[in-house]
């Protein structure tokens, strides 16, 4: 095969495959608004709080960087068989979470799935972080700082640590190593108006990645 032919055949196959990935994730876009997802979630950036206010008023978090955020293989089979991921309910530090996200069947959630992984934020940069179980990750996760404070992580007991955040239990699994450094990074992109403290003047970039990697690391 002429080197031109296979140029044109490979580049035809990719928008081929661009229409495709197009056309699954607006027909998730559908099937959330269907579902009433909306409801609970938005899916449009930029972050919209901007006081106290407006996250207590919010039922579920924002899902507008869900793409860079998610591993997709997890997401798919979370909205299968919802587990809570906060231990206590959304906006509260009181009340238990009742885990009650709706489950979606097989096919509602590959779609959706196609739509929310479509939904990505050019404030994660592809490729940074691996996973690993790095001392000094360790030391200022568990001392320094602590987020062990605010998080449920795993251990031998099988897990410790606070419950006013979500919980980091299998973090590894469900969160882009990649965007843990960036929310680290970048925290008020994704969050605002948060409990969350600003990493940046606290860690240096090279602690922030390293604890980006120690939690990417979590089972």
């Amino acid at each position: 095969m002429k080197p031109g032919i296979a140029l044109s055949i490979a580049a035809a196959l990719l928008l081929a495959t661009a229409a495709s990935a197009r056309a699954d994730a607006a027909a998730g876009a559908a099937a959330f608004k269907a579902g009433q997802c909306t409801a609970c979630h938005y899916t449009e950036g930029p972050a919209r709080e901007v006081t106290i206010e407006d996250q207590l008023a919010k039922t579920g978090p924002e899902l507008w960087y869900a793409g860079s955020k998610f591993q997709r293989p997890w997401l798919e089979a979370w909205l299968q068989d919802p587990k809570p991921i906060r231990p206590l309910k959304y906006n509260s530090l009181t009340e238990d979470n009742p885990g009650d996200h709706p489950v979606l069947a097989a096919a509602d959630a590959a779609s959706i799935t196609d739509f929310l992984m479509s939904l990505v934020s050019d404030a994660v940069e592809t490729g940074v972080i691996k996973p690993k179980k790095h001392p000094k990750g360790r030391l200022i996760f568990t001392k320094k700082m602590p987020c062990s404070g605010c998080h449920r992580f795993p251990t031998k007991k099988p897990f410790k640590g606070g419950r006013s955040g979500p919980s980091l239990v299998g973090a590894g699994e469900r969160l882009n190593p990649d965007w843990i450094y960036a929310y680290l990074k970048s925290t008020k992109v994704f969050k605002p108006v948060r409990m969350m403290p600003v990493f940046v003047g606290l860690l240096s970039d090279k602690d922030m990645k390293f604890v980006a990697a120690y939690v990417a690391s979590f089972k």
